[in-house]
This record gives C-alpha cells, structure tokens and sequence, in this order.
C-alpha cells in the first residue's frame, strides 16, 4: 500500500499516527512490551488522546527477534500461521537497558531499541543489518479510493457480479498498519514466494494475495510474506491475509510492509548465510515433508485437453519404455471425470468402464504410481454437489446459500475446509479412489477463494483464509495420503500455497506457455519460491499452453530433468518426446538416466531439505554470497552445492551465456572440460546437451548407468564415487542415503595428501563399484572390489 504522494507528501486525505516515543516499557518473559504514543508527550496534558502503539520485541528462538505492533487490542482473529509446527523453537536470548534504550539480542541478532525518537536498529556481529528508523511505524487512516488497486480489492473475487453481487456499501476510510525497514545501498531482496516477474524484488509492489494468473503477470499461485536479502537477514511477517509490500517503489530506500487492520508482527531471521537463514525460517513456519524417492522420477501426463482413452495411456507408457524414458509416475488429468462434473470424483464410465482394473493393470505392467487431478470446487453438475449443500459443506454468502460463480465449471461452490465434516466427506471421496489404486494427487486450484460477503463454518475472518486455504487444503490431502501409505510415502502435486505450505510438498508453477520466455518465468518463479522455504520446485515442461517448437522442447526437458521434481504436461497438446521427433527421445533418456544416477545426491539433498529446509535447486547467491556477480543471476541455478545448471534460453546456433564462481570447474557431461572461475561462459550449446558444472572439491556418489527409475538400493547397487579436483591436505566426507525414509547407510570421505587420493567408506556399508578421480580435465578410474572398503590413487 502506497500511503505517500513522492516522498515529502502524503496521498490526498490520507491521516498518519506515527509512533514517536516510547513512553511506558516492561519487561516481559522474552523481551520487552513498550508503549509508543504518536504525538510528543511534553507534559500530562499530552497523553489525553490519540492512538498509543503496544510494541512487543521479543526473541522467540535463537537468531531471531519479533516485532508486534497493535493499535485496537482484541480477541485474536482466525486462521492463523502455524509457528514451529515441526521442530521447537530453541530459546536464547538476554536482556539490557538503560534509562532510555532497551537491547534484546539472541544468536547473534541484537535490536537496540531508542525511546526518543522511537527507533529499532537491528545489528549483527559485524555490522547494522537494519532499522525502524524515525516515523518507520505508522497506522493510517486511507480514504477507500485509495485502496482499490489492492489486489484484494480489484480481484475478480471482489468485481464479477456472480462473485459478489451485492457489494457491501463501503467505508469512507481504511484503517492500515504499517512498518518500514531501511535498505542499505547495494542491498537486494528476494522470495515472496513464487513471483515470475524479476528475481530481485527492488523496486516492485508486492502483495501477498494469492491469484490464479499464469505465469506472465504480476499475480501469483503461492504468495509467502516472507523476502531474505543480501545482507544476513530475512524477514517474516507473521500474517495469513493481504500483505502489501513495497520493495523500494514507494520509498527508494526503504522496504514497507502494511496491512489493513490493527495489528502487523514480524521477524527479522539472522544467518551468517542464506542457507542458515531458511533454516531459521522453517523451524518457525515448519520444515518440508520427507519425500519418497519415486517421486524424484520422470512423471507423465495425458495432458489436459487431449484423449485420455486406455488406448492412448497405454500407448504412451509403453513408447515411453521402448525408448529408455520410463515413466514412475503416470498422472490422469481433469477429463478423468466427466465434462462438466469436477468434482465427482468419480471415473467418467466412457473411458474407465472398470477403473480398477485398469489402474491395476497399468501399474503393473510399467511399474508406475497413479496420480490423479482433482481441486476443491464442486460443480453443480456434479453428481454430489446437492450431497454437499446439504451437508453444509460449501462456502456461504451471508444469506446461508452456497456461494456459487461460473468460472471453470458451472455454478460451482468451494468446500470449506474450515468445517471439520466438510474435511472427512472430502477426504471420504479421496479414500474411494486410493481403493481403486490412485497413489497420489494433482491438488490444484485454492487460488480464488472468495472473500467478499461470505461465512466460514468456523467463522474465520474470510480475508484471512483466502490464502491460508491452500494450506489446509493441501495439508487435509497430504494427512490422508499419510494415513493410507505411512509417513515419508506421501506427495501431492500441488499449485496453490503460502508461509507454511512448504511443508506439504510438492509445488509446481502454474500455466505457463511454451516459449523460451516463459521457461524463464518459471525458473524465476521457482528460484523465488525456493528462496522462500519451499526445498522442493517443479514446472510443465514443455510449457502448458501452446504446443512448443522442438528446440524449445528439447531444452525444457533438459532443464526440467535437473529440477527436483519432473513432469511432462501440457494442454491441448501431449509432451511425449516423439511428438518432437524421435531424436528427442534419445536426449530425454540421457538427462533421465543421469538423473536416476545422481538419486543417493539428490536424495540426500531432500533430506537435508526435511531437516534443515534447504532446498535441493537454489539461486546462486544462496551458495556464493561473497560474489556480488550471483546476486542477480536468474538464469541459472545451483541443484545442491555441487552442480551448477545453466539452461539454454536461446534459439540452436545462438550463444547461450552464464557465470562460473571461483574455483575451477568440471563439465559433469564431458570431465574433459574445466574452466576456472570467476568467469563469464559464452557457447553455442549442442541441442542434445546442458551445461552442468561440478564445483570443485566436490564427492558425488552416482547410482549404475541404466538402472530405470530413481528408487532403488543406493548403497548396494554399486555407487561410482566421483571426486572433484581435491586442494591438498582437504578431506569431503558425503552421505549415502538407504533412498527410503531418513536413514543413511553409510559416510563415503575422499582425502588427499602428498600426492595421493584416498576413497574409502568411513561409516556404514556402501557397495562401491568405482572410485574416479576428476582434475584437470583428466579422469583416473579404478574398479573396485566388492567388499572392500578403500581405495587409494597414486597421482
């Protein structure tokens, strides 16, 4: 929200309450509560009237420190963001002050608080991060005019007369919350979930409101309030509604964050790294779910507006293994059900005449897991939507009916997730469909859940369930695949979400047309989001709308299969790799294997993703900080520590371009190839191929060549163990996952002194079948015997 007219004014009718001063304070359990009036108080007579702010700064758990501002306290409203869900906060602060400052510092993070002028200065070991500074903390009275660009406000949820046909009368003016945080001159920020437009957020209005708009607008399925920046610290406001920030736009040198209503709180989350940092931030908003490894293969789609007849399916699965591309996941789109009717959650009886025949049949014939689409809107049409009216289990306009629009399938209405009964019937239709063999689901839609003149069953605030439904709704789904297959065996392929939704993985990014630009949208999308808490990301590859010329095929498969999840999806076109000529399935099937080679890394990525929140693709300066050239590097990506991927964005026999940190770097395709860094890339890159980069000092642990799907034996199938360029005297220990739950089955560590490099497994049992050794572009190899444990190479 934009309260000024340029900097020095403010907006016509607008009426601020800054806080000044601080003028009562008590020290409270973790920190302190201050009182903070918005006009000097010079004698008695001055504290007669006008707002005074309550000010909690507190540390809820090491690293962090809290701010809440309120105005008008009073009962708490609902839904809320669930705080440390997964792990307990670790509480550490101490408490200091004076006769006019206060200091609360925890791990590292020190806020010195001044009384007059009211400011808040946060500061690491080194140096000021941030600061509240004078006039930074505001509630304004805003005229309505003001806030009808508000995404809220110009939604489609709030305009179409079908949505809301009897707009409330509105009110003269809003009342706003605002705090404002100064940024630093070279200070760049990033995250608010998965945003598609570009990467550093300085200068854009963000709101956090989630909206179903493609991948090539300023909207966003998955809206988190929550941005990190280059400078040690991120920053979580604790709020489910409409946050609006301005990044930059409004002030050049501040970043504002407001809501309307009487109460903003937030975070500022300390971390030497970026990586520390989303640690901190996930053990607050909860960690992602531990994943089962067949999950981490090749998923297939019908497409959405194609024939989805058993003899196409069929026919897919079985081209797709003929030529080395097996499918792990084979996923069912809308028309599984009958037009007009979704949900029914029942199989359309002209294509599936006995589903579970089917299904069974399929699933044993070519190994795969069934997915199925499915979203929380009911049409009306549907065999069960009177069951649900009935029932209660439909969203209400204020007049008890079910609220109802036509936008996607006719007069369909939202179940509401917020009524327990309305949860198990919804939950009862997805256990009848685990019975006839479906694994897992789509999860789509949970973007446009109305807000205007509506009820909920528990009566939460409905501008603050529009973004927190994606959470429960996925969360509901997940719990059932839980119940039914055991913790570590459940997934949904999921598109809406907000703070807390990493914990129900996975996410992928939305519709997005078939073009090099839009490829470039959802790496953006995806490297925000993944900046964001969220470890794990996914996109159609392909792109969704469109049908995309086989180049742009080609490098989108290539890009897609060194994401963490991979699915080929389109909409009125299919994304199997001979519709894009036969040598498309040459190349599919050599990113795929090596893909199911590098499962024990990419596996153990997922779990440092479950226990810490790291994700497994990251943007460059979450890895090299200290070089100011990948703060804003948005076209590649690091796929854990160790790899560095470059997709090609540029039509065949352009140059494509990309950074190379320090250090020197091995080609992962061809080993014959180092460059040292820091240096820019430029080459035409070979249709068939992707720039892949192991950085220096790394140990990779690679699964057989072949072996068809990404969950198998990872210690015993026979690892490669690859070590990259050691600087003498330096030892890299890596673990070996077992590839099901969070065991790990052994330590692989690689050393090298006075010349000679010793491979040996230092904990556990991990079949070795190969030790090779990577320097300067030459590769030493050497076989090894089955049960021994060492390997020493002479240089």
């Amino acid at each position: 929200m934009r309260f000024n007219d340029g900097f020095w004014l403010l907006k016509s009718g607008v009426k601020p309450y800054y806080g000044l001063q601080v003028v009562q304070s008590l020290e409270n359990g973790d920190g302190y509560d201050l009182q903070v009036s918005t006009k000097p108080i010079r004698h008695r007579g001055d504290t007669l009237a006008g707002p005074v702010l309550s000010v909690r700064v507190h540390s809820p758990t090491e690293g962090v420190i809290g701010v809440k501002i309120e105005h008008f306290k009073h009962i708490d409203p609902t839904p809320n963001i669930a705080l440390f869900p997964d792990d307990p906060p670790v509480p550490s602060v101490s408490l200091s002050k004076t006769e006019t400052t206060w200091t609360v510092s925890s791990g590292g993070l020190r806020a010195e608080i001044t009384q007059n002028p009211y400011t808040i200065t946060f500061k690491s070991p080194t140096r000021t991060l941030t600061a509240a500074g004078f006039k930074h903390q505001a509630i304004y009275d805003v005229p309505y005019k003001w806030t009808l660009r508000s995404a809220s406000s110009s939604s489609c949820l709030s305009t179409d007369v079908s949505s809301n046909p009897q707009p409330n009368n509105h009110p003269e003016t809003v009342r706003y919350i605002n705090s404002e945080l100064n940024l630093s001159p070279g200070e760049l920020i990033y995250g608010l979930g998965e945003q598609f437009g570009a990467f550093v957020k300085n200068g854009q209005s963000v709101s956090i409101w989630n909206q179903d708009g493609g991948t090539s607008s300023e909207q966003a399925y998955k809206c988190v309030p929550f941005y990190m920046t280059n400078r040690n610290y991120g920053v979580f406001v604790n709020h489910p509604g409409e946050v609006e920030f301005e990044v930059g736009s409004e002030k050049v040198s501040r970043v504002g964050a407001s809501v309307a209503g009487e109460s903003l709180e937030y975070f500022i989350i300390y971390g030497p790294t970026p990586l520390e940092i989303l640690e901190r931030y996930t053990r607050i908003t909860g960690r992602p779910a531990l994943l089962p490894s067949w999950t981490f293969g090749l998923w297939l789609s019908t497409s959405f507006l194609t024939s989805y007849d058993e003899k196409t399916v069929s026919g897919f699965l079985e081209g797709m293994q003929t030529r080395n591309c097996p499918v792990r996941v084979f996923h069912l789109d809308c028309f599984w059900m009958k037009q007009y009717e979704w949900c029914s959650f029942t199989f359309d009886p002209d294509n599936f005449p006995d589903p579970k025949a089917y299904l069974s049949e399929i699933k044993k014939k070519y190994g795969v897991k069934i997915c199925v689409w499915i979203n929380p809107y009911i049409s009306q049409l549907s065999p069960i939507f009177q069951e649900a009216v009935r029932g209660g289990y439909l969203i209400k306009r204020k007049d008890g009916t079910p609220w109802q629009w036509d936008l996607w399938q006719p007069g369909l209405g939202v179940v509401d997730v917020t009524n327990p009964e309305a949860r198990k019937w919804y939950e009862a239709k997805l256990d009848a469909l685990v019975d006839l063999g479906v694994d897992t689901f789509k999860t789509d839609f949970g973007e446009r859940i109305p807000h205007a003149n509506v009820v909920f069953h528990d009566g939460s605030d409905p501008m603050r369930v529009h973004n927190t439904y994606s959470v429960i709704y996925n969360e509901m789904v997940f719990r059932l695949l839980e119940r039914r297959f055991g913790k570590g065996e459940a997934v949904v392929f999921a598109r809406s979400a907000t703070a807390g939704g990493q914990r129900f993985p996975v996410h992928w990014g939305g519709d997005c047309e078939s073009t090099f630009e839009a490829m470039a949208e959802t790496l953006r999308g995806g490297l925000s989001l993944t900046t964001s808490g969220f470890a794990f990301a996914s996109h159609d590859i392909g792109g969704f709308e469109g049908h995309p010329p086989p180049e742009i095929y080609h490098r989108w498969v290539a890009y897609g299969l060194f994401s963490s999840h991979s699915r080929l999806h389109g909409s009125m076109s299919y994304r199997v790799p001979w519709q894009y000529g036969e040598a498309a399935a040459t190349y599919m099937a050599k990113f795929l294997d090596a893909k199911h080679r590098l499962m024990p890394y990419i596996y153990n990525l997922a779990l440092q993703g479950h226990t810490k929140g790291h994700p497994v693709q990251r943007a460059m300066f979450v890895d090299f900080l200290d070089d100011r050239t990948t703060h804003t590097l948005d076209r590649q990506f690091m796929f854990g520590p160790s790899l560095l991927v470059a997709p090609v964005f540029v039509p065949d026999g352009e140059e494509s371009e990309y950074y190379l940190p320090a250090g020197r770097w091995t080609a992962f395709f061809h080993p014959e190839r180092t460059r040292a860094g820091p240096a820019w890339v430029r080459e035409v890159v070979p249709i068939d191929e992707l720039p892949v980069w192991v950085r220096q000092g790394s140990v990779l642990c690679l699964g057989p060549s072949g072996v068809g799907r990404p969950d198998y034996e990872f210690a015993e199938a026979g690892v490669e163990v690859q070590v990259y360029e050691l600087e003498e005297g330096q030892v890299v220990q890596t673990e070996v996952p077992v590839g099901k739950g969070s065991a790990i089955a052994g330590t692989v560590e690689a050393s090298k002194r006075d010349g000679e490099v010793v491979v040996r497994v230092a904990s556990g049992e991990v079949g070795v079948a190969s030790v090779s050794y990577f320097a300067g572009g030459q590769v030493r190899k050497v076989d090894v015997a089955k049960g021994q444990k060492e390997v020493s190479l002479k240089l």
